[in-house]
Formats: structure tokens, C-alpha cells, sequence
């Protein structure tokens, strides 16, 4: 296990007047602001002596001292749990997740999770600013199916990390959603967060919600009537797609929480109805994941196909008969 880290740090006099938090993530390579305010909170970092808040703005000629501890021990267990393998090797892994499997242990799923998967596949995984999360930099919903990558070192991790709050990476996903679009493409930008009726559903009327940006646009118009997307993600806010399109009237198949149960009472295609009926999971599907590799920096992308529950209602409703 690696041992702690020390960063012994003077301001100098253009640093003066920053925030705390942001100016020891431009000095310490491997840190983010994130990571930067889990240590502020958790007291590992000193300003002159003295304990500060993340928006503590720094003066020139103050010594700060930063302590990374190594990373903890992850409380979840390797399981031996097969994965659809897309990619891997010595600095990342790209996995096909399948619906019902969660990301990270929690209330509810204490195991079996795609955490306790690459714990038993991968040898070394990333831990990062005192947590070890294996590697994982980015989320899907339990029931969302595709493309997910995990970094398998720290400087993997920090450069996808990187890439994420930068914006450059591609995501393209798939999406079944009731009724007729408007148009053929569209852009859709709110700000989310939990809604303050029903913590837990994500909604745009809300007091703290933060910037999301959806665009969509139609591959297939379908019975029902439906309507079989594409959707490229310019931000990454938990829910994003089911809300947003939730919030246009465009609910997913197989969405109840954000309006699909409602949606499927009126359809009035018997044939329909009765294909879309007994689906029980969001039909969204991770499509494609574009990135610079953390090493190489080549350009990659990762395709996933499509898993057979949504590939049979897209065969019945017509696409591809």
C-alpha cells in the first residue's frame, strides 16, 4: 500500500487572493479541487498552522502543508462476478455493464456490484486522494447498459478524471422514449438537482441545481407512438437523460419513476401495449464512450452493442425488419 504524501507549499505573490482549494489543485499534481476539499474537511491540510475552509483565500508568503493519506481499504469484497470485457490494459479497463448491476456498494446493494467485479479482475486498481474506488470515474444507473471505463493506477485515474470535468469525452447513448419528437434533432440545457418533493428523483425545479446539457436527436420514429434516440451528453448529472427527456414529455420505456408507467396507460396500440408492458428497467443504453487514452494519448473509442431486451423491442416495433 502506498504510504502517505507530503506537500509542503509557499505562496507566492501571484498566487495571492485564490481560493485554498484551487490553488493547492494547480501545485499538486494528482489532486483535484474535489479531492483537495475531502482533505481540507478531514483536516490534512494546515495554513500556517491553522485549520482553513475550501474558499480560504490564500496570502503571499503563507506555508501550507499537505498531507495525502494513502488510500483506504475499500469495504467492499472482490467477487468473482463475470465482465464483459471491451478493453484493457496496464492503464484502463472498459467494461459492457448490464442492467440491474450497481457501480459502487450502497444502502441496498452492499455487493455484486461492478466495484466488487474488478476488485477480483484487476490486480492494481486506482486510489486516489486517500479512497480507493477501483478505479471507477464515472457512474450508469443500475438499470442503464453500456460502455464504462475504470482507470487501473493513479495517473490514469487523475487524466480520465480530467477528461470528464473537461468535457472531451464522447457519450453517446441510445434511448427508447414514448410518443412523437417535435423535430428531428434538439438541444436541451437546465440545471438540476433532487427535487425538494421526492429526494429520491432529480428534477430542474430545484434551489441547487447545476448545469446539464442534453442533445438528442431521432434515429427512428415508431409505433405507439415511440421514438428510438440518440443522445450525446455534454455534462454528466445523475438521471440526466430520464429527466430531461422526462421533463420534454418524452418519458423512457420502462421508466416509472420519471413518468413511463403513466406514459404506457395511453397507448391505445394493443401491440404495442403489450410488447412495452412487461419491461422493467429505463431502455437506455451506453453506446459509445470516446477518450484519450491517459498514456498514449491516442484517441479511443469504445462501442457497446446493443443488449438483447432493447435490440428485440427496437426488431418489434420495426427497426431493422
Amino acid at each position: 500500500m502506498t504510504s502517505e504524501q507530503r506537500h509542503i507549499i509557499t505562496v507566492e505573490d501571484e498566487g495571492a487572493g485564490m481560493r485554498v482549494d484551487a490553488f493547492i489543485a494547480a501545485r499538486v499534481e494528482g489532486l483535484t479541487r474535489s479531492q483537495v476539499k475531502r482533505l481540507l474537511d478531514e483536516e490534512c491540510v494546515r495554513v500556517d498552522g491553522k485549520q482553513v475552509k475550501a474558499s480560504y483565500a490564500v496570502e503571499a508568503g503563507e506555508v501550507i502543508d499537505v498531507c495525502v493519506p494513502p488510500p483506504r481499504e475499500p469495504s467492499a469484497i472482490a467477487q468473482e462476478i463475470p465482465l464483459d470485457v471491451l478493453h484493457e490494459d496496464a492503464d484502463i479497463i472498459v467494461v459492457n455493464k448490464p442492467a440491474g448491476m450497481v457501480v459502487h456498494p450502497a444502502a441496498g446493494h452492499p455487493d455484486g456490484t461492478l466495484m466488487n467485479a474488478l476488485l477480483a479482475h484487476c490486480d492494481d486498481l486506482s486510489g486516489i486522494g486517500g479512497e480507493l474506488k477501483a478505479g471507477i470515474v464515472h457512474r450508469l444507473d443500475v438499470g442503464t447498459t453500456g460502455v464504462i471505463v475504470a482507470a487501473k493506477n493513479d495517473a490514469a485515474h487523475q487524466k480520465l478524471s480530467d477528461q470528464f470535468q473537461a468535457r472531451t469525452v464522447l457519450k453517446i447513448y441510445g434511448a427508447l422514449v414514448f410518443g412523437a419528437m417535435p423535430e428531428r434533432s434538439g438541444r436541451i440545457e437546465s440545471e438540476l438537482g433532487r427535487c425538494e418533493g421526492d429526494r429520491k428523483k432529480i428534477s430542474s425545479h430545484t434551489r441547487k441545481g447545476r448545469i446539464a446539457i442534453t442533445e438528442w436527436r431521432v434515429l427512428d420514429q415508431l409505433p405507439g407512438p415511440t421514438s428510438w434516440l440518440e443522445i450525446r451528453l455534454h455534462t454528466g448529472r445523475t438521471h440526466q437523460i430520464r429527466v430531461h427527456l422526462a421533463e420534454e414529455n418524452h418519458p423512457l420505456v420502462g421508466d416509472p419513476l420519471y413518468g413511463g408507467a403513466r406514459k404506457l396507460k395511453r397507448i391505445t396500440d394493443a401491440t404495442v401495449e403489450k410488447l412495452v408492458a412487461p419491461i422493467d428497467r429505463p431502455l437506455l443504453h451506453a453506446w459509445r464512450l470516446g477518450l484519450d487514452h491517459p498514456r498514449t494519448g491516442e484517441r479511443m473509442e469504445f462501442v457497446a452493442p446493443l443488449p438483447e431486451d432493447i435490440e428485440d423491442a427496437l426488431f418489434r416495433l420495426g427497426v431493422g425488419s
